[in-house]
């Protein structure tokens, strides 16, 4: 089927009380595995590009290959812009073709992170794209005092004035996660995302998903979560089957194995993710 909005699955997901899952792919290899494994298990999936990885693969490419590769499959697939605090960046990313793109402008004042954040939907709603906005502080999960801080967590409050302020069609928050490998395992403040999802209307996200224990991840979904991010375990992943396989004897007989090796694995692992997300 063609390419779907991401705002379209968030609803969907909100109205099954369960979260569509978002993976961060750099190239070919990540891209087919993610949606292939989507259609397998039949739940839709969310692509994303982070700017930072533009010098493996340029948004254009990127947004091509995802709307490619929808088309050959039955469930919905989405395209969106991760982490992206460059107005000119956002905006050249939606001429290329992206129809979901990130405001995150969470590092700003919250005045500030308004503003920034209303500029982009109002230019964004020109082309009918969709916009994320980022509200607290999703530090880094290697320092435990900045992913532990209820200091920069969102609050009901700041959540439901942000929305209304800007108008995102999603918005991310600070409970507890954070990006990268965590040094301690995260505790997701449950209550805090109860309250936050009674204030607000707009669907939720949750950033950092990597190694947050799964009974944690289905609370988070009951209770709000509509759009979970997955992006560090993907890619150590795919680097940890690359150096598997070039260290297999397989690699002697042919070098050009590790295409299917690493799509077959890949694909399992998203199938197996994607058991996560309750789309029946």
């Amino acid at each position: 089927m063609a390419l779907e909005k991401v705002s379209n699955i968030l609803q969907e997901a909100e109205k099954r009380n369960t979260s569509a899952i978002a993976f961060d792919a750099f190239d070919y290899q990540t891209i087919y595995s993610c949606i292939m494994g989507a259609e397998a298990v039949k739940k839709p999936a969310i692509l994303m590009l982070y700017p930072t990885m533009d010098s493996l693969i340029t948004p254009r490419i990127f947004a091509e290959t995802v709307k490619d590769l929808a088309k050959k499959v039955s469930v919905p697939v989405g395209l969106h812009l991760d982490h992206c605090s460059n107005y000119e960046y956002i905006l050249s990313a939606i001429r290329e073709g992206f129809t979901s793109v990130m405001a995150d402008g969470s590092t700003l004042p919250f005045e500030q992170n308004v503003a920034f954040t209303k500029e982009v939907v109002r230019a964004a709603t020109v082309f009918g794209v969709d916009v994320e906005g980022e509200l607290g502080h999703v530090g880094s999960a290697g320092n435990e005092s900045d992913f532990c801080n209820e200091n920069s967590y969102t609050t009901p409050e700041d959540a439901a004035a942000f929305a209304d302020a800007t108008g995102v069609a999603s918005l991310a928050v600070a409970i507890g996660s954070a990006h990268g490998h965590y040094v301690k395992e995260p505790k997701l403040d449950i209550e805090r995302l109860r309250e936050i999802n009674e204030a607000t209307k707009t669907p939720l996200v949750l950033h950092g998903g990597s190694g947050i224990p799964q009974e944690q991840l289905v609370a988070a979904f009951k209770n709000g979560i509509n759009k979970f991010n997955v992006g560090t375990e993907y890619f150590i992943l795919n680097a940890k089957l690359q150096k598997d396989f070039f260290g297999s004897e397989e690699a002697d007989k042919s070098p050009f194995g590790v295409v299917p090796f690493v799509r077959k694995n890949l694909q399992s692992y998203i199938e197996k993710k994607l058991e996560l997300s309750v789309w029946s």
